[in-house]
């Protein structure tokens, strides 16, 4: 891919062919940037666009400098790569700003022998592909869940049903003192018996699908929040009206959706940010695929559905976690809440990101679509 790049760039082999090597670049799915010798953005294809944010016609007006810190270690290599007149990559480059927020990058920088002090970049971001690494380690460990869940419902929901029989019997004959503490007897045993029937969700069931409007859920959702939970939250909604129709289990959706949009009320609502805000946004991105366990055929994945919030951000000691069952930040969690979410789109065939910094948390679903064939059913 590299050497490719390179050669297209040079467009050797492309006017020997005449072939236009500007669109060869446009269709290329990595970022490519073409950087003059004050590091002003030449040339930028779509995926560079994209994954910038910002228009080629805004980057024309912009350096380098203008959407990364002076500091970032990627002037460093543009000024080895100058100075040496030779390609070099660097891996594991964060690039942030309040403009951007990528970590984790390979970044290449080559030089143009027929322009002196010309650099091309290429960029690959590597994060949707460690997300599912993470997320088939969060699958393991929630089919551990399973496991438990299952003992658990055999060798405690019995016991536990005797407890409450026996509290309640105590409620009629004890003073009223001993009465209450009959009675935190019977609400622990309730709360017990609770968390075993969330942890029984993570069993390994069928999933009856449908088509299904995203759209509809989300607005299900949303008014479900404002009527409750966040009733005090503005709301904004960013929705692409011409995505098709989701394939999916509708109840699992606002499942999945409502968790996220609690969890973006309970960010929001310290006493620190002034201006509560909860964003619900749907979209089309292009070439996000992932291969089908057990088998050769690989699934699209078009639509993403994202929930983001203007909270204080997750913790840097959890994200790595974030999605594994009992892990939470919050002191009455029970750590269940987002390792189910995970666990759901896992079995829609899906995948979950987050990206999260101070003042902005945002959770991505990236969803398969309702094909021919199922549409058929």
């Amino acid at each position: 891919m590299s050497a490719l790049i390179s050669r297209v760039a040079r467009s050797q082999a492309a006017r020997a062919r005449n072939v236009d090597s500007t669109a060869i670049l446009g269709a290329l799915p990595v970022p490519v940037m073409l950087l003059d010798t004050e590091n002003r953005f030449r040339y930028v294809n779509n995926a560079a666009e994209q994954f910038l944010g910002i228009s080629a016609a805004s980057l024309a007006q912009f350096r380098l400098a203008d959407i990364v810190p002076g500091d970032n270690p990627i002037f460093l290599l543009i000024d080895q790569v100058r100075a040496s007149e030779a390609t070099i990559i660097d891996h594991d480059l964060n690039l942030e700003s309040p403009r951007l927020n990528k970590r984790g990058i390979t970044v290449q920088g080559s030089p143009l022998p027929e322009e002196p002090g010309v650099v091309l970049l290429v960029m690959q971001d590597a994060s949707a592909a460690r997300a599912l690494d993470r997320q088939l380690a969060f699958r393991g460990a929630a089919r551990s869940v399973s496991g438990m869940a299952a003992i658990l419902a055999h060798e405690v929901k019995n016991p536990l049903s005797g407890i409450r029989g026996a509290a309640q019997l105590l409620e009629t004959s004890v003073s009223a003192s001993d009465k209450e503490l009959a009675e935190l007897i019977r609400d622990e045993a309730d709360r017990i018996r609770a968390l075993v029937d969330r942890m029984d969700a993570f069993g390994e069931k069928p999933i009856a699908r449908t088509a299904v409007n995203i759209h509809r859920v989300l607005e299900h959702v949303r008014k479900l929040a404002q009527t409750g939970f966040a009733a005090h939250i503005k709301f904004q909604e960013l929705y692409d009206p011409s995505l098709p129709p989701v394939w999916a289990n509708r109840d699992q959706l606002i499942q999945v959706v409502l968790n996220l949009v609690k969890n973006a009320a309970e960010a929001v609502t310290q006493e620190s940010i002034h201006r509560p805000e909860i964003t619900l946004a749907t979209g089309f991105q292009h070439g996000m695929r992932i291969a089908v366990p057990g088998s050769a055929s690989r699934l699209d994945l078009p639509l993403f559905v994202a929930v983001r919030d203007n909270g204080p951000g997750i913790p840097e000691d959890i994200k790595p976690h974030l999605f594994e069952p009992f892990v939470t930040s919050k002191s009455t969690g029970s750590g269940l809440g987002l390792a189910l979410v995970a666990k759901i789109i896992g079995d829609h065939g899906g995948l979950i990101e987050v990206d999260s910094r101070p003042g902005r948390t945002e959770f991505r679903l990236h969803l398969p679509v309702v094909t021919e064939k199922e549409g058929d059913q």
